[in-house]
């Protein structure tokens, strides 16, 4: 992370944390961290305690880029998921909540938040536990006396690289396992329903039949007390990654579309979607059956274990 971001972050962790809740009708503000999401209501922790922040079809979240906050790109609300701060402005209602008119979020945060959510945090702790192998590989080498010229050569390229990198890996393994510990709220939900949509080999069209399957899913999920729906997307091990990680998010992204468009499922119900490329797989990549378990989105509808209907 640029020094100038670790800097503000530490300034934010300072200022974070604040609420002022005046009588109803009021205009209000809270700064805090979500600790858990339940259909339009956030809990967010703030220096003085718990405040119920309300979503509205009229509220408006942003995230102010550049310096000093600057520039501004709109965001959908689906991005307030545990774990993140944010700035509230608002309204107090009569039973001491804030209905939001704008919500602030931080980038840099935002995207943390949802490496969280997509399952990324494994990947991280595997980097460092590869890096510690070759480290370990690199003392066996140099203890081997042939070709002394090119393995010195080689641990010297290796350290300029291990210094340059290493640092910002730990940082950033530590800058997650902090919001993994803040991000309680996903062992709170149960999974009510789920299902699994196929997709051919590069493609995010979804079939007819799971089409059909999707509208099933989203009318479990309408009597559900404030559900929300998950969304991740997958693909099998052909092709080089940084092309699969964008058709996993393609094909989440072709769901989520689906089931707001077509099935009626209101925005605010659906988090995030994640984009796992083809980590997680579901079967081997080594037989052309495996690959097609492997090309898929999986859907969770999720309801807080506090209001779960039975």
């Amino acid at each position: 992370m640029h020094p100038k971001t670790i800097a503000v972050t530490v300034m934010s962790l300072f200022l974070l944390g604040s609420v002022a809740v005046g009588a109803a009708g009021d205009k209000t503000e809270a700064k805090g961290i979500i600790t858990s999401r339940t259909g339009d209501d956030l809990i967010v922790r703030t220096s003085n305690g718990n405040v119920t922040v309300v979503l509205t079809g009229d509220t408006r979240t942003k995230d102010n880029k550049g310096l000093f906050g600057l520039g501004r790109e709109e965001k959908a609300d689906t991005v307030l998921i545990p774990g993140l701060k944010l700035d509230v402005d608002g309204v107090s209602d009569d039973r001491g909540r804030i209905v939001a008119d704008t919500i602030t979020v931080d980038g840099d945060d935002l995207e943390t938040s949802e490496m969280i959510q997509a399952g990324l945090h494994p990947t991280a702790e595997q980097v460092a536990a590869n890096m510690k192998a070759i480290e370990a590989n690199s003392e066996n080498i140099q203890s081997n006396a042939q070709d002394i010229a090119e393995i010195k050569k080689f641990i010297a390229m290796y350290e300029r690289n291990a210094a340059a990198n290493k640092k910002q890996i730990d940082q950033k393994i530590n800058e997650i396992e902090g919001f993994t510990k803040r991000f309680t709220a996903l062992t709170d939900y149960d999974v009510k329903s789920q299902a699994t949509v196929k997709f051919p080999v590069s493609s995010s069209t979804i079939s007819a039949d799971d089409q059909e399957q999707l509208r099933q899913l989203a009318q479990t999920a309408v009597p559900l007390s404030g559900y929300l729906i998950e969304v991740v997307g997958f693909t099998d091990a052909s092709g080089e990654a940084k092309m699969n990680e964008q058709l996993s998010e393609d094909r989440a992204k072709a769901v989520v579309a689906y089931l707001i468009q077509q099935a009626g499922v209101p925005v605010h119900r659906i988090v995030a979607p994640g984009a796992m490329g083809e980590y997680g797989p579901a079967a081997s990549n080594e037989s052309p059956a495996g690959r097609e378990e492997n090309r898929r989105a999986e859907i969770k509808v999720l309801v807080n274990k506090s209001v779960a209907v039975n």
